[in-house]
Order: C-alpha cells, then sequence, then structure tokens
C-alpha cells in the first residue's frame, strides 16, 4: 500500500531529521513565501502609484494582492520540489505545503469573487460571511483528507452510493460534480457581470443610462451562457429546455404579465433616456430623485429621506415630472403679502437682494419680484428665483428665503398685514325688539 503524504513527511521527519535535504526543504519553502508575499506587496505599490494611468489593470488589483501573495508563492513551491527532486533530495515537506498553500490561495480566491459580486459597494452581509466560513472549512476539509490519504476512499464511496432519481439510478459523486459546475460557472458569470458593469460605469463619454442597460444586458447574457454551459458539463440535454420554454409561456400569459412589462418598460426607459440616476422627478403622488433603475423597478429617494420603489411600467403608462432631463435648473417662487401703503419700489428691490443673497441662487437668469395681486389684505408680491441644485432640497432654501424677506421687512418697518375683517350690524326691525322683552319674561 502506497505511503500518504502525512506519513511520508513524519518518516521524513523521524528518520532523516540530520540529513541536510529536510533542512533544504524548509529554506525554500520559507524563501518561497517570502518571495510569493514580496512580489505581491510590489505589485499593489505599483497599482497604487499608477491608479490613473492603469484604469484597464486595477478593476479590483488592490483587492486581488491578497490572493496573488498565496499564488505566487504556490507557483515558487513547486519549482523548488522539481529542483529539489532533480538534485535527490526528499520533498515530502514541499509536497505536503503544495495543497496547503494551494487550498490558501483557493479560499482567498473565492472570498475575492464573492466579495466582489456581493459585496462591492460596502461591507460583506452575514450571509456572505457564514457563506465563506462554510466554504473555508470544506476546503480544508478537503485537504486534511487528501494529506491523510483518505481522500481516494472518499472519491470511490461516492461513486458508489447511487441515488434513484425517477427510472434512473445517479451516482452521488455526479451530483455532487452537477452542483459543483453549477455553482462555480453561476459565479464567474456572476464576476465577469460584475466587472463588467464596473468598468462601463466609469466611462464617462457614454450616457448612463446606456451603460446601465449594457451592463444589465451582459449580467443576463453572462447567465445564460452559464447555465446552458452547467448542463451541458453535466450531460444534460438541452432539448429538454423546450418543455421549460413552453411551461413558462403558459405562465407568462397567465400571470406574469405585469412583472415582464415591468422588465420590458425598464429596458425602455434607459434605451430611450428618458430617465436617468439623479433626476428629481414626480410620478403620481411620489416626488424625490432617482437613485437606481432597475430591471424591474426604480427607486426614487424623498427629500425626506423615505425611498420609494415605482414599478418600471408605470413610468411608461403614466405621467412622469422630469425636472431636469434637459436641464437642471429649478424654479422656486415664494409669495408675500404687504400693505396698501407700502413703497413698492423698495420692497420688490429688497425682495430681489434677499434671494441674491444666497449662494445656492442663480444670477442668470436673476431673481425677480413681481406684483401679481391686489388681494382683500394686501398687495400680493411673489419672489422667484432658480437653482441648479434641486437634488439638495427646496425647503431649507425657501426657508432661508423667507427667513432673510422677514428680516429685511424689519429693518425697514415693512408691514405685513394681518387678515382683516369688518362686521356690521344691521337695524333691527321693531317687531322682533318688541318680542325679545315677553320671550325674556315668559322664560324668568
Amino acid at each position: 500500500m502506497n505511503q500518504n503524504p502525512l506519513s511520508s513527511l513524519l518518516s521524513d521527519f523521524w528518520s532523516d531529521l540530520r540529513d541536510p535535504g529536510l533542512l533544504w526543504q524548509i529554506a525554500a519553502l520559507a524563501a518561497c513565501l517570502v518571495t510569493g508575499w514580496a512580489l505581491a506587496r510590489l505589485v499593489r505599490s505599483r497599482v497604487e502609484s499608477r491608479e490613473v494611468q492603469m484604469r484597464v489593470m486595477r478593476l479590483g488589483m488592490k483587492s486581488f494582492t491578497r490572493v496573488l501573495s498565496p499564488l505566487l508563492a504556490l507557483g515558487f513551491i513547486a519549482i523548488a520540489k522539481t529542483i529539489l527532486a532533480q538534485w535527490h533530495y526528499h520533498v515530502n515537506l514541499l509536497r505536503v505545503a503544495i495543497p496547503l498553500v494551494g487550498s490558501f490561495a483557493l479560499i482567498r480566491l473565492a472570498f475575492y469573487v464573492l466579495r466582489r459580486i456581493f459585496a462591492r459597494g460596502g461591507k460583506a452581509g452575514t450571509s456572505l460571511l457564514a457563506f465563506e466560513k462554510v466554504f473555508a472549512t470544506l476546503v480544508w476539509c478537503a485537504v486534511a483528507l487528501y494529506i491523510t490519504g483518505l481522500w481516494p476512499e472518499l472519491v470511490s464511496y461516492l461513486e458508489q452510493t447511487v441515488l434513484p432519481v425517477g427510472r434512473n439510478k445517479v451516482p452521488l459523486m455526479t451530483i455532487v460534480q452537477a452542483a459543483a459546475s453549477v455553482l462555480v460557472t453561476l459565479i464567474i458569470a456572476l464576476w465577469a457581470g460584475a466587472s463588467l458593469e464596473e468598468r462601463l460605469m466609469r466611462m464617462n463619454s457614454m450616457h448612463s443610462s446606456l451603460r446601465v442597460v449594457l451592463a444589465r444586458m451582459g449580467r443576463a447574457v453572462f447567465i445564460l451562457l452559464a447555465v446552458l454551459l452547467s448542463l451541458s458539463l453535466v450531460g444534460i440535454d438541452l432539448t429538454v429546455l423546450s418543455v421549460f420554454g413552453g411551461a413558462l409561456g403558459v405562465g407568462l400569459g397567465l400571470g406574469l404579465q405585469k412583472i415582464v412589462s415591468s422588465y420590458v418598460s425598464g429596458f425602455v426607459i434607459l434605451l430611450e433616456r428618458s430617465l436617468a440616476i439623479g433626476d428629481i422627478v414626480k410620478i403620481g403622488e411620489h416626488s424625490g430623485q432617482v437613485t437606481q433603475i432597475n430591471t424591474r423597478y426604480t427607486i426614487l429617494r424623498g427629500m425626506d429621506g423615505i425611498e420609494t420603489v415605482v414599478p418600471n411600467e408605470m413610468l411608461l403608462s403614466g405621467v412622469v415630472q422630469n425636472y431636469s432631463l434637459t436641464d437642471r435648473r429649478m424654479r422656486l417662487a415664494t409669495r408675500v403679502t404687504v400693505g396698501y401703503r407700502t413703497d413698492m419700489d423698495l420692497v420688490l428691490r429688497l425682495l430681489e437682494l434677499a434671494a441674491s443673497g444666497m449662494p445656492r441662487v442663480l444670477q442668470d437668469p436673476a431673481p425677480q419680484a413681481f406684483l401679481v395681486a391686489f388681494a382683500a389684505d394686501g398687495l400680493e408680491l411673489e419672489l422667484a428665483f432658480w437653482i441648479a441644485d434641486p437634488e439638495n432640497g427646496r425647503l431649507a432654501l425657501l426657508s432661508d428665503v423667507n427667513r432673510l424677506i422677514w428680516k429685511m421687512f424689519q429693518q425697514n418697518q415693512i408691514e405685513v398685514p394681518y387678515p382683516q375683517r369688518e362686521v356690521r350690524i344691521l337695524e333691527v326691525p321693531e317687531s322682533v325688539a318688541d318680542a325679545r322683552p315677553m320671550q325674556a319674561a315668559s322664560a324668568a
């Protein structure tokens, strides 16, 4: 029976402890690890120093250097193992180090790909961290089985164990290989889609809506190709998908019209560029800034921080007010009433000065004040001005302008009149006046 790597390593330690071959293995292993770490640090520093010039190569290169270090060390260990074997030295230690370092590189590579897909914009979620721990545990268990020599026995057990699937019996090993191939191809497809989306979002020369469309379509194509490839690797005939396609068509005709309509509407909106991320829109009762345009729904963030999920179908079938479709400038207005004895020229000039003193108010076109109406309580005036950043809010700016108007009115003794109503008591007829004392007496 062949000796497994673990027993060979123990034998090398006990029988060849004084042999310089073991020292050569230890020295080669340490040199490979240090060299891999140093080269990875060098690559990271080069990428950081040339961050602007290497836009294509720096797609996640900073985080990939954590994967690069064990990969380089693994390559150097394989080279050192070959050289020492040619020099007739024992290489049991290096033979065991290869699966250990390789598994460490595999774990880091999987973490890198998963975080690039599911945690690109921030901290990893709880489910992702749990999956990473489970994956790392499985990899280390597989390495332990390989080193102890139990891996061939496990493979033989999986191949001999069959499960009944309908009329056929499928080995458990085939099921495991099928699940692994589907999982790996889907992860690769999602990673490729994420990298494509990140690259497209940096292309400022392309419209944002077109970039989103290309990113969504690219991810969908990658996933479709991954599913087809994984099914082919498993050995499933792709012609069986015709039955699934017929069932899907029936489902679309019966109950998925709204969902499909929202998906199609999302692509139409992105292609015709009637809506883009960052636009200020009003859809029915909801208004706010567009923060996300997904294939099924659009997210609006109101000025009060509340986010509204709007199905894309509503954006095509309803009326949408886009305040920043062709021009981001927005007109704001406030009204005030002054007394009839007020100097009109002075008041209009003060109103325009109040708006001009705000940093967010545009000077082209300049703020303008108007006499709107001769109201019952006084002269009704309107101050209109324009801003170029409606996404920063309107109520706070209107409040600042109104406070400055009130302060200027107090400094110039301009009256803002209260609503006045005049009540007149008409003459009471004599018959009604004579009846009142009699009613009072009877009541007493």
